[in-house]
């Protein structure tokens, strides 16, 4: 086969499209969720999520920006994983953090983990449910007082308990 200027820009074109569509593809917890206290089998997340909480708690997508009802929830309450139930967020600690997703300054106590994540060739830090290890979301030092964080969380990870 004769590759010519064209051919050969084409091919790496695709290859690039391939490897940045890998990159927001997310990738699977099925290996790293026995470490959690409540686990599943991908066959049981899969009944007991829809399609975008399927993706995001456990394929670590992320929602498109403005589309979660949550960011716009202004009731006093709790936010649950909506995976596992467990409850993550006060709603004392929400604020609008302008960026289109539910954000807060603090998780409640022991409610979430954190790791390192380098999926968009940049170290950010994941959040994640510390009861099933859903993706959640990440957390930023762009925050407001006391804390300096903002927890930006995936509205679709998330439900929301009113008190």
């Amino acid at each position: 086969m004769r590759l010519d200027r064209r051919a050969f820009l084409g091919l790496g074109g695709a290859a690039l499209c391939g490897g940045v569509a890998t990159m927001f593809a997310g990738r699977p917890v099925e290996a790293e969720q026995r470490r959690f206290a409540f686990t599943l089998t991908d066959a049981q997340w899969r009944q007991r999520l829809n399609p975008q909480q399927f993706s995001v708690l456990r394929g670590h997508a992320t929602e498109r920006a403005g589309s979660s009802p949550l960011d716009n929830e202004h009731r006093r309450g709790t936010f649950h994983c909506a995976g596992c139930g467990q409850p993550l967020f006060s709603s004392r600690a929400k604020f609008d953090s302008g960026t289109g997703w539910p954000s807060f300054w603090r998780p409640l106590p022991r409610a979430v983990g954190t790791r390192e994540d380098r999926s968009l060739m940049m170290a950010r830090t994941e959040v994640h449910c510390a009861r099933c290890g859903g993706h959640l979301g990440h957390v930023f030092n762009d925050g407001p007082r006391p804390t300096g964080l903002r927890y930006c969380m995936n509205g679709v990870a998330m439900t929301f308990r009113p008190a």
